[in-house]
């Protein structure tokens, strides 16, 4: 299983950006999916998730700005990005708790490789 994410680049403050995260491999099933971010010299921070029923939490920080979505006929996860802060300049991860085979009884957890996103003042 592979984690694709992209969309990333450089960004004026109040831009917009939308990253999708495409999964693909074997699988059977995709539970939670969630975006994290990494700032230079911080740890890995969650943004937003996103259930297999469509429960979704933000982190406070990006509360009104961001929409987390999935497609699972497309296996893909989305995060449009609206009104952008320099703070919001990090490292953009993807990740999914994914079931592989119909009778595995737990999902493992994938990361996608990242994708940066640079918002200028």
């Amino acid at each position: 299983v592979q984690l694709q994410a992209s969309g990333g680049g450089l960004v004026q403050a109040g831009g917009s950006l939308r990253l999708p995260c495409a999964a693909s491999g074997s699988i059977f099933r995709i539970n939670t999916m969630g975006w994290y971010r990494q700032a230079p010299g911080s740890q890995r921070d969650l943004v937003a998730a996103v259930t297999s029923s469509g429960r979704i939490n933000y982190a406070d920080s990006v509360k009104g700005r961001f929409t987390i979505s999935r497609d699972d006929a497309k296996n893909t996860l989305y995060l449009q990005m609206n009104s952008l802060k320099p703070e919001d300049t990090a490292v953009y991860y993807c990740n999914a708790d994914i079931i592989r085979f119909r009778f595995d009884p737990v999902g493992h957890d994938y990361w996608g490789q990242g994708t940066l996103v640079t918002v200028s003042s």
